[in-house]
């Protein structure tokens, strides 16, 4: 099918060549065990590339959404050996280049995992008869431990390996997931573990309300989501009224589809459905929570104190009212416990009419609820929401977050644009900082947020509140937008695949085959590498080292002699290259020199010889190190 300009091809097994028990593979997403996940992930990994190959499609760049389509990497090897009679060792050097791995797991326990006799039953024949490898080989590729026949397959850690630059999906989930793969990288600093970030964005023109596009029209031009990005000084020529009509729109449509919804659902539960029609009110500050319901999200924590959460819903002056929505992952019973407290707090008449708790959250619902909540609130347990993107889509309607400093927020967050919980610390499972981050987010709630919305000067409007909507859409809309986010891909990510892909496997692979002799090399002679003598001697506030190198099979283009210091007070670490000051009369040893200034102690600074390739990504495709003692 298409989807605007872009083609979607969807797998699917339920053909009647197949037979019963293939039929069911994709028939329920997060159904069946192990063994039914491990084939729907074959389905997805090397079903997904041979399709690509079946319509005449032979991509550049693959990107990997998750660990889930890793096989795709094997695949994509194999593709690549049978047009180029290549071993798989010197294909997988090759497409390496052109993968691209995208990591949205915030904790190691997220990863799906296999025990090795599965993989052995199900790719055993096609690691001997299609990859011209072993099974034990295969299972190499996806264990921190390759040497380890109790360990799991491990679908992120075949990901990290077939691919040539990886991402996290935003800046502090590039550094959790440089914690969490740093064993595949041992002894180099957490900091140099080769995992950026590209934060998401949403497709803007799916969330925004019909006032809502009008008013970006007026002052954006229709184009704004296509190409360059709206202008901030643009969004900030909207006046009070322009803004604050289009938030009653928002308001007043929400309310009116919410009446509906509650009808229904009370006549599904054997209610009355007329009770609908007098909850809620368009003119009160509407909160928002609608998610997956899940422990570390902490979508109870406005429940911590339930009966100040009463009072203020129902203070008469300054109304409040909450509408929630969400589901619990089937098997999710912590989950579910949680939706049923909710429902549990909904029935107290001093709140009734004002809450609400939506079932069958869908895309549809999620709209309606972007378009016409005042304030999206998240309340995650840092530093588990990876990116989170529901907060994103109330920006372009006007609506305004408080959410813990998690994710996106922390890069989006400041005072002029919303509120936020947390100390931008990471404190566990710890109750008290639960009753901590709950107390905060009452105090904002109803000393900032609420007052905020109902101080109205003499024009009725609330001009601080507005000021706050302005600036929330002037600086972070097109900030998160798809339209960012695609642009950051492609010329961070995507050319430089593509590029590194087609230099690899020009003229015969000519370079593929250097960086294999090069890999091959390092795995038989790196052993050979030592340090010889270092010595400093301080010079004009400088440290002047000289260092010297037992090469052993290794001259000095193949190796790299660096100076490191670790980072100091959230800083960068400090890596100075060393220069190579000529060799030795000493067959096999070289002798590098290098200055950095004295602003620290001596004792901090360590020599370190890594591998060197031209057109080598290290440490993710070389890892040896080596670190002066």
């Amino acid at each position: 099918m298409s989807v605007g300009r872009t083609k979607l091809y969807l797998l699917d097994t339920n053909d009647f060549a197949n037979t019963a028990a293939h039929r069911g593979i994709t028939s329920e997403l997060y159904g069946g065990d192990a063994e039914m996940r491990l084939k729907q992930e074959i389905v997805l990994g090397i079903g997904g590339w041979r399709l690509l190959r079946a319509v005449g499609l032979d991509p550049e760049v693959c990107h990997l959404n998750e660990g889930h389509a890793a096989f795709a990497v094997l695949e994509r090897a194999r593709s690549y050996m049978q047009d180029h009679s290549t071993s798989f060792d010197l294909a997988t050097n090759i497409t390496r280049a052109g993968n691209l791995f995208t990591t949205h797991t915030a904790v190691a326990a997220g990863f799906d995992r296999f025990d090795p006799e599965l993989i052995r039953r199900y790719l055993g024949h096609y690691a001997k008869d299609e990859l011209s490898i072993s099974i034990d080989q295969l299972l190499a590729m996806g264990r921190q431990d390759s040497a380890n026949a109790l360990e799991p397959f491990n679908m992120a850690f075949l990901a990290v390996r077939g691919s040539g630059q990886i991402n996290g999906v935003s800046k502090l989930h590039g550094k959790v997931s440089r914690h969490i793969f740093q064993p595949l990288f041992p002894r180099w600093p957490m900091e140099e573990v080769p995992i950026g970030s590209v934060t998401n964005g949403i497709h803007v023109p799916t969330w925004d309300s019909a006032a809502a596009d009008a008013l970006w029209t007026t002052v954006a031009g229709k184009k704004r989501w296509r190409g360059d990005r709206a202008k901030e000084d643009d969004v900030r020529q909207l006046t009070d009224s322009q803004l604050w009509d289009m938030r009653m729109e928002g308001r007043r449509a929400l309310v009116n589809q919410l009446r509906k919804r509650c009808a229904g659902q009370l006549a599904s539960e054997g209610g009355i459905p007329s009770d609908a029609e007098f909850i809620f009110d368009e003119n009160v500050l509407t909160l928002g929570f609608a998610r997956r319901f899940a422990t570390y999200k902490r979508p109870n924590l406005l429940l911590h104190d339930p009966e100040r959460l009463v009072r203020l819903l129902s203070n008469p002056q300054r109304s409040v009212q909450l509408i929630l929505a969400g589901k619990a992952h089937p098997q999710d019973l912590p989950g579910q416990i949680l939706i049923k407290q909710w429902k549990d707090f909904i029935r107290r008449p001093d709140v009734r009419g004002r809450v609400a708790f939506l079932t069958d959250y869908d895309m549809l619902l999620a709209q309606e609820l972007v378009q016409g909540i005042d304030l999206w609130i998240n309340t995650p347990q840092r530093p588990w929401e990876a990116c989170g993107t529901s907060g994103m889509k109330v920006l372009v309607n006007g609506g305004l977050n408080l959410s813990e400093l998690d994710g996106w927020w922390v890069e989006a967050y400041t005072p002029e644009v919303g509120w936020a919980i947390g100390d931008g610390r990471e404190h566990g499972d710890d109750p008290a900082w639960d009753a901590t981050e709950a107390e905060a987010l009452y105090a904002l709630l109803e000393q900032k947020v609420i007052p905020e919305f109902y101080e109205r000067e003499n024009n009725a409007l609330p001009a601080k509140w507005l000021g706050r909507i302005r600036e929330s859409m002037a600086r972070l809309t097109s900030e998160f937008s798809a339209t960012r986010a695609i642009r950051e891909y492609t010329e961070s990510h995507y050319l430089l695949a593509a590029s590194g892909y087609s230099e690899r496997a020009a003229t015969d692979s000519a370079l593929g085959i250097s960086l294999l002799q090069w890999q091959q090399k390092l795995a038989q002679s790196w052993s050979t590498v030592h340090f010889g003598n270092v010595d400093v001697e301080t010079q004009d506030r400088q440290y002047l080292f000289r260092v010297q190198v037992l090469s052993g099979d290794f001259n000095s283009e193949e190796l790299r002699v660096e100076i490191y210091a670790d980072q100091i007070a959230g800083g960068v670490p400090i890596i100075q290259a060393v220069t190579a000051s000529g060799t030795s009369a000493e067959a096999g040893v070289l002798n590098f020199t290098a200055q950095v200034p004295a602003n620290r102690p001596l004792n901090e600074y360590t020599a370190r010889i890594i591998p060197r390739h031209a057109n080598a990504s290290v440490p993710l495709e070389a890892g040896q190190i080596i670190w002066q003692h």
